[in-house]
Formats: structure tokens, C-alpha cells, sequence
């Protein structure tokens, strides 16, 4: 199955760049053999009869995720609009569920890690569902274009202004101008969120290809 092109990472002349491959379970710069041992060593320890079972929150690996720029010339998502209350959104059960109904009509499918992006606004937001061989002529059917450079980052609800912001700095470093918008990805749950620091993807969307600054 071909990789969607938000998974591909693009170097700075704007062309995909290759990852090292690593053994299934190692660590970032972790050999095969220590790699084998960690794992042995896990399987040798008894298990936690009391640990609580994972929710299903998307978990992201930073190497592809966090100051990486991707390509999204052809993704596609549906797109639906929250209300909010100075800037905080409401309804967000609801809004998955119009989501799903905004795919459905469009022919679409959702594939099992699909992104769900809330966009800037502070009493009206839109909220971005990743969806895949949708009509392009539907009229909910958004096709952003560009790049997208993201960074994963911790963001309790009175950082989140602050790690937009400087996801926003960041994107200006990189490329000389400032994005066209920044979209977030909320990654945990109540049952998560504390343990994982409230981790959360933000995106910085240039509608066209942007020169990296020198």
C-alpha cells in the first residue's frame, strides 16, 4: 500500500528524504542486538495484572512527526465548523459524528489514523477530518495543497496559545514568511493526557511551496 504523501518527509530542496531503517522495537541510534536484548528483557518481566488498558489515542513517532515538513499535494480531508467560546471548542462529540456523515456523503473512507485538525477562530472554528478517495467535486471535500511543517509538542489547555505561537516562530525561521494557518491535532484523552504531558501536533500550512530561509 502506498504511503500517503503527508507521511512523506521532504528534505531542504523540497524532495522526500530517506530514514534510516531500524530493527522492529529499537530505539532511535539502537542496534539489532540491543534491540533483541530489550526486547527479551521485557518479555522476561512479569505481567502488571493491575496496569489499566491503553485507550486508543493516536500515538506519533516523533522522527516523522515533530520539525518535519510533508508534502500535501494530494491529501484530502471533509471539513465541518465548531462553535467555540473564546476560542475554546464545543460539542467535539457531535462534531466527529458530523464528520463521519460529511465522508459518508462525500464517498469517502477514513483511514484508521486519519487526522482530525481544529483550525484558528474564536467563536466559530473549522475541524479538518483525513479522509481518502473522496469525490474532489464535492463541496465538502477540502484539498489544502502545499506543505505542512509540524511540530509535536506538549501543550496543557493555557500553553496552547503559546506552542501555536512558537510553532508559528518556527515555521518563519525555517521559510521567511509566516504561514497561512496553523491547525492542531489534540492527541490524548482525559485518561492519557497527564501521563503524555498533553501531547499535541501543530501544523503550520503554507499553501504553496515556501524557499527555506537561508
Amino acid at each position: 500500500m502506498a504511503r500517503r504523501k503527508r507521511r512523506t518527509r521532504l528534505d531542504n530542496k523540497g524532495k522526500p528524504s530517506k530514514s534510516k531503517q531500524q530493527a522492529p522495537g529499537a530505539a532511535p541510534g539502537e542496534s539489532d542486538a540491543a534491540a533483541a536484548s530489550t526486547a527479551e528483557a521485557v518479555d522476561d518481566e512479569p505481567a502488571d495484572e493491575a496496569a489499566p488498558a491503553e485507550c486508543d489515542c493516536p500515538r506519533l513517532d516523533p522522527e516523522e512527526w515533530d520539525d518535519i515538513e510533508s508534502d500535501w499535494g494530494d491529501i484530502q480531508f471533509v471539513q465541518v465548523h465548531a462553535k467555540a467560546l473564546m476560542g475554546v471548542p464545543l460539542g467535539f462529540a457531535k462534531l466527529r459524528d458530523d464528520l463521519r456523515d460529511a465522508a459518508d456523503a462525500a464517498g469517502a473512507t477514513v483511514p484508521e489514523d486519519a487526522m482530525v485538525l481544529l483550525g484558528p477562530g474564536r467563536f466559530r472554528r473549522p475541524v479538518l477530518l483525513e479522509v481518502e478517495k473522496a469525490d474532489p467535486g464535492d463541496k465538502g471535500v477540502v484539498m489544502p495543497g502545499g506543505i505542512a511543517y509540524s511540530k509535536l509538542l506538549p501543550a496543557p489547555w493555557g500553553e496552547i496559545g503559546k506552542q501555536a505561537q512558537a510553532t508559528t516562530d518556527a515555521a518563519i525561521e525555517r521559510y521567511g514568511k509566516k504561514p497561512d494557518a496553523v491547525w492542531m491535532w489534540y492527541l490524548t484523552c482525559n485518561d492519557c493526557s497527564g501521563e503524555r504531558e498533553y501531547e499535541t501536533l501543530f501544523i503550520a500550512h503554507y499553501r504553496e511551496q515556501p524557499s527555506p530561509s537561508s
